[in-house]
């Protein structure tokens, strides 16, 4: 039996992008014959599948699709950003966020959705994707508004394409105002939204541990300051007046001018739109925001394959 060197398995890994144990059990079973093992790899690419599934699909897209008065977004990741970059991708990607204003911002209503033009659901067209294209993929999460009177304004940051790029906002301006104005006020609102990233319309809407948590802060480095309690109370109050400025949408500094909140902003608006404006909400996805990913240490995967030869 050929012995089977590590080096033989990261050439097979390189050639072939599977993993080392697989790379490494394909030369085994071959004798060490380096193209009898990549043919191995190839006839079980769809078994698979299972494995490439709990690899960390952190790259990706995110979709948009909608018309004035609803609007969806999904995020679809892939492992790599060249897959981000396959057209076939893309496409699917384009495709399900269609099917996301049906969805409503329901994601187990869209995976069961039937696929466009096939006989398959979304998540078994992605299944079958990850076994074509060779990565795991997933649909991480989808949103949609609605509004009438008004309009839904969207914005996508580094597009790839129409409709398709790494960060995505969605708007909801309900308003009887002209119809022009509040399309092109809520358009700078979501460009916005994409640089400021609020994580709430309103102080009140922000969830209460988040608040208590920044405010415990607040506190314990308010107490190093050695002041009586009265006046740490009243620092920590203004300290959370500054935290709602930066993190709550309506009192955030209007990136557009730089000057006025965003709330005199949609007032400003609405005189020009000739009605009141209400902002009943909002959702910005950014690509592959809070999962956690895995540096790869390719020397100790080498050396644990190796200790195990």
């Amino acid at each position: 039996m050929a012995t089977i060197s590590a080096a033989m398995v990261k050439e097979l890994r390189e050639k072939t992008g599977a993993g080392m144990m697989d790379c490494k059990t394909a030369l085994a079973e071959n004798d060490g014959d380096m193209e009898a093992a990549v043919d191995w790899l190839r006839t079980k690419g769809l078994a698979k599948a299972a494995k490439k599934a709990g690899r960390v699909a952190a790259e990706g897209l995110v979709g948009l699709a909608g018309d004035e008065t609803k609007a969806a977004l999904v995020e679809v990741n892939s492992e790599t950003d060249f897959v981000a970059r396959n057209e076939k991708f893309q496409e699917m990607v384009r495709a399900i966020a269609q099917a996301a204003l049906e969805a409503e911002g329901d994601l187990d209503e869209l995976l069961a959705s039937p696929f466009p033009e096939s006989d398959m659901s979304i998540a078994d067209y992605v299944k079958e994707m990850v076994g074509t294209i060779g990565e795991n993929m997933t649909v991480r999460r989808t949103a949609a508004l609605s509004v009438a009177p008004g309009v839904v304004a969207s914005y996508m940051h580094n597009a790839v394409a129409p409709g398709l790029g790494k960060i995505g906002v969605i708007v909801a301006l309900q308003s009887e105002g002209d119809k022009a104005t509040l399309g092109a006020f809520g358009r700078q609102l979501a460009m916005h939204i994409a640089a400021a990233n609020p994580l709430a319309l309103r102080s009140e809407d922000l969830p209460a541990d988040v608040v208590e948590r920044e405010r415990a802060v607040l506190i314990e480095q308010a107490r190093e300051s050695g002041k009586p309690e009265k006046i740490i109370e009243k620092m920590v109050d203004g300290r959370m007046r500054k935290y709602y400025q930066e993190v709550v949408l309506l009192e955030q500094t209007f990136v557009i001018d730089g000057e006025q909140t965003v709330a005199k902003a949609i007032e400003g608006a609405a005189k020009e739109a000739g009605a009141e404006i209400t902002v009943t909400g909002f959702h910005r996805f950014a690509l592959g925001e809070g999962i956690e990913r895995e540096e790869e240490d390719f020397a100790a995967e080498v050396a644990a394959t190796a200790g195990k030869s």
